[in-house]
């Protein structure tokens, strides 16, 4: 396997007197998905606000391409190749494809919009990742569905050069033919090298497209899986608490969890 493109060495995260990450580490490849699971208050979300540079680590290491980095704002992450398409997608409904595309970084020509340029740009773009479901780029994204509306939103990240692209939760409140149009997207990403973090309460699509997947449980990552090597019982388990990558039980069976079994359907 070739080396990661991001490693995570014992990042901790706190916040006043509650412990969010306790030393997780983690890695990342390029060209292939990693899945992020684990129960609600698991951490996840701490962790990729970490790596955004949006809630900077209080502990660890983060290495980009074997090289230390502290990453302190979200500039710092987007120079290094990293963006996040979060479940709210940031998108404007007033504007059309284009413009959310270049939103904040529109091409100049002579001191005005190169609308020429964007076109094409963004035209490229979606056709490098196959994209034929909108009907033009020139539509308003008040108008699309919820898997064209992701569709652009991780479109945006390819257009800025990204080399790892992290989709919070891309599924959620879509129907079956949309999913599936996202998930195609998503293997389409890796394919051409990008490393993704897909973030997914729903194993259906973690099996579907992921190549490892890792387990936060209680600030703590239990397991690095490949998904060849597990299966959907065993990762319910890691989630839950019921088991260890070790095989030794973490919690008794008998505990409970906030965990949703819809959820994980």
């Amino acid at each position: 396997m070739t080396e990661p493109i991001i490693e995570l060495r014992g990042v901790e995260k706190s916040f006043g007197p509650v412990t969010v990450l306790k030393g997780v580490n983690l890695r990342v490849y390029p060209g292939k998905v990693t899945a992020l699971v684990g129960d609600n208050g698991a951490g996840k979300s701490t962790l990729i606000k970490g790596l955004a540079g949006v809630q900077p680590y209080d502990e660890g290491e983060v290495l980009i391409d074997g090289q230390h980095h502290d990453l302190h704002t979200p500039r710092e992450a987007a120079g290094l190749g990293i963006e996040v398409v979060y479940q709210d997608l940031a998108l404007c409904d007033n504007l059309d494809i284009v413009q959310n595309m270049f939103l904040g970084r529109e091409e100049l020509a002579g001191g005005t919009l190169d609308e020429g340029r964007m076109e094409k740009e963004a035209s490229d773009t979606l056709r490098s990742l196959s994209v034929r479901t909108v009907r033009s780029i020139r539509q308003k994204v008040s108008s699309l569905s919820g898997g064209q509306r992701q569709t652009v939103a991780i479109a945006r990240a390819v257009l800025k050069k990204a080399r790892v692209v992290i989709l919070d939760e891309p599924t959620a409140a879509l129907g079956v033919a949309q999913t599936e149009q996202v998930l195609a997207l998503v293997r389409r990403l890796s394919e051409q090298g990008v490393a993704v973090i897909l973030i997914s309460h729903n194993l259906a699509d973690v099996f579907a497209v992921a190549d490892h997947i890792a387990v936060l449980y209680l600030g703590q990552m239990v397991a690095e899986l490949d998904t060849v090597d597990t299966n959907r019982d065993d990762v319910v388990g890691y989630i839950t608490g019921t088991k260890t990558q070790d095989g030794s039980p973490l919690l008794n069976t008998s505990s409970t969890s906030s965990i949703d079994p819809g959820d994980l359907a």
